[in-house]
């Protein structure tokens, strides 16, 4: 899958090059280390332990690739360029949902940068992909897992 464009936050950006050389360095070393004690054990045809440990290491090696290629079509959210009052990628946005008491606030992200249950949601979400390029009072209805909902944008900001 050639990814043409990955749109980052700075931290976003970073956090992959950690995770990038996390597993260069350290995971990699690791799992070589698990290898050759696993080859110690004897006939590898009959090795569960170097069988787990070559598929530890091929899981190691795509994320590595993966990693790579994001960062390699990564651009970084130039904010000067966003309108702060209209919902995009880089917005936190407070809104109301149907049926539910309270508001909730969100964050919009990349896929790569997501994390739902802390309320940052990827714009490629049912929740964030509806609520993309919406201002304050603005009514939205979202398709959930759970139904459609109504979504009102109480505030947005950056």
């Amino acid at each position: 899958m050639a990814i043409k464009e990955l749109v980052l936050s700075a931290e976003g950006l970073e956090k992959l090059k950690r995770e990038l050389e996390e597993l260069k360095t350290v995971k990699r070393k690791e799992i070589a280390e698990k290898i050759d004690i696993a080859r110690g054990f004897g006939d590898l045809s009959e090795n569960s332990e170097y069988d787990a440990a070559k598929e530890e290491q091929g899981k190691i090696e795509t994320r590595i690739a993966e990693l790579e290629e994001q960062i390699k079509h990564a651009r970084v959210l130039d904010e000067s360029e966003v309108n702060a009052a209209v919902i995009t990628f880089g917005s936190i946005v407070t809104v109301k949902v149907s049926g539910q008491k309270g508001t909730k606030v969100y964050k919009i992200v990349s896929p790569a940068e997501a994390d739902p249950m802390n309320g940052i949601i990827s714009d490629a979400s049912p929740v964030g992909s509806a609520l993309m390029n919406h201002v304050a009072g603005d009514e939205v209805e979202v398709n959930t897992p759970n139904g459609v909902r109504m979504y009102t944008v109480v505030e947005v900001s950056r």
